[in-house]
């Protein structure tokens, strides 16, 4: 049986803290490089998806480290 378990290690996903601004966002990174930004959780899960991350369980800390606030936190 294959179960889909990250490599131990830190997290493929970092979700940076809120950047203010007219409209703030959060920078998102997938294995280290920069794959968008995101001004709510769903693009981050879009962004994520994009990236090949599947499942994005955002609620893992093995898959997703949220850094400057958890994934409620966008102002």
């Amino acid at each position: 049986m294959t179960e889909d378990v990250p490599p131990p290690g830190p997290a493929p996903v970092v979700v940076w803290g809120v950047t203010h601004g007219d409209r703030p966002f959060r920078t998102v990174q997938v294995h280290g490089v920069p794959v968008g930004l995101a001004h709510d959780i769903t693009d981050v899960v879009r962004l994520v998806h994009a990236a090949g991350v599947r499942p994005a369980d955002l609620d893992d800390p093995a898959v997703v480290r949220w850094v400057g606030g958890d994934k409620h936190t966008w102002v």
